[in-house]
């Protein structure tokens, strides 16, 4: 991933330095079990638990010659010691390594995104209460329809983001995991309980069963649950961009002084960080196709998928974490106008009351296909003709005698007030 779009906590963990120090975190836990078998002396182990190192450039060096990475840090590790180099690597495959080794590396990434998926959480959680009460429009199919609290947008996206958060946590369990099981799974130079035991000691879970490598559906799945995060990062930000129209202009995002919107036009105010979101937000979900088909592998394992994790899982993490703070850093700074979001209410000359008449006529007795056909034609001509909507009803004789004037005026007041946004709020936890 570009620099761009790289945190500093997400560039140090997919550093080489740090990929190549969870290899030898991997070779280092096999050294203590074959201690602990008592397959090499006491004296041999701290030797190697001491004194192992590696050096980036010069396994660089190696690989020029070997053509093979795991290799070419196998043996600068090796140069780091003496007679006891020989129990480096001692009955494992390649695969062993990375998979296990990038198990942890996952494990870093993960921390770092739940940290962002909590703060994001409290953000949207803080929104939600501070306009728990505050009328906006609600709109379906980008038209007004109804009214509704701007506190329940937030609300909403609240109530997702802990699917997402259940969702994460599930999908960290299937990629969380150790792979020691040889050169086509079978265990045929180390038993499962070094692997067990292997896992034990860096904190990760112990596959059941595997081939060469993991099976690739445990990437796949958390691959998919990064998207569907992303997806929400992305409804998040349409949302704002839809608010900041110039035609609706309810939100905006923070513009700070010094900065420009256009090139040509210094009037311009435009929600970038949102659209780069959105862009983002794509660029997932292309990476996943790519991670999806890695799950088919010939027999008991090819390297097809190695090239896709090392650009678009890697990416995906790096790119979810950039995704999250970034929203978060919007909506913490988020410019809201609760006083526009009721002109918008009035700018359709409270048609948007229609339904309410509607079901108060039939609630007098009038059947639902007379009171729409009634209420329909009256709501145009308001609307058309942009009178108020009520001004209308109060001249029109069927209407009179369902309603006074004053039951008429009342539904402006009463509306918002009867809408069930404390037992919304319940329900979801807020």
């Amino acid at each position: 991933m570009i620099d761009r779009y790289t945190s500093e906590e997400m560039k140090n963990v997919f550093s080489e330095q740090n990929i190549f120090q969870k290899y030898l975190d991997v070779e280092l836990s096999l050294i203590k079990y074959l201690y602990s078998i008592n397959k090499i002396s006491k004296e041999e182990c701290e030797t190697i638990l001491k004194k192992a190192t590696f050096d980036v450039n010069g396994i660089k060096e190696i690989e020029k010659e070997t053509k093979h990475d795991v290799i070419a840090f196998t043996r600068n590790v090796s140069q780091s010691l003496n007679e006891e180099r020989k129990w480096i690597h001692y009955g494992l495959t390649s695969n062993d390594v990375v998979d296990t080794a990038h198990s942890l590396l996952y494990k870093q990434a993960n921390e770092i995104i739940l940290k962002d998926l909590e703060n994001l959480k409290e953000s949207l959680k803080n929104l939600a209460i501070k306009y728990k009460y505050t009328p906006c429009i609600g709109r379906t199919h980008g038209i007004h329809a109804d009214i509704t609290s701007f506190g329940l947008k937030w609300a909403l996206y609240y109530e997702e983001l802990n699917r997402d958060l259940l969702r994460f946590n599930e999908a960290i369990k299937d990629i969380e995991v150790a792979k020691i099981s040889g050169a086509v799974g079978t265990f045929s130079l180390l038993p499962p309980e070094c692997q067990d035991f292997i896992a034990k000691d860096l904190s990760l879970e112990s596959s059941k069963i595997s081939t060469q490598v993991l099976q690739r559906d445990r990437h796949a799945f958390y691959s998919s649950v990064i998207t569907i995060i992303g997806t929400l990062v992305e409804k998040i930000a349409l949302e704002i961009r839809n608010l900041q129209r110039t035609e609706v202009h309810e939100v905006e995002e923070y513009f700070s002084q010094n900065q420009k919107g256009s090139s040509a036009m210094p009037h311009k105010h435009n929600p970038i960080g949102s659209e780069n979101l959105c862009g983002c937000a794509r660029i997932l979900r292309g990476y996943n196709v790519s991670i999806l088909e890695d799950n088919a592998l010939f027999h008991e394992r090819d390297i097809s998928h190695s090239c896709v994790e090392r650009v678009s899982l890697t990416d995906s993490i790096i790119l979810i974490d950039y995704m999250l703070k970034r929203l978060n850093k919007i909506l913490l700074t988020l410019n809201i106008y609760p006083k526009r979001m009721l002109a918008n209410i009035k700018c359709t000359h409270n048609v948007i009351y229609s339904q309410y008449i509607l079901t108060s006529l039939i609630n007098k007795g009038m059947s639902r296909e007379e009171a729409y056909d009634l209420i329909q034609p009256l709501a145009n001509e308001a609307y058309q003709n942009e009178i108020d909507f009520f001004e209308i009803l109060s001249k029109n004789h069927t209407i009179l005698k369902y309603f006074t004037k004053n039951e008429l005026d009342g539904f402006k007041d009463t509306i918002f007030k009867n809408l069930k946004i404390d037992q919304i709020y319940l329900r979801v936890g807020i």
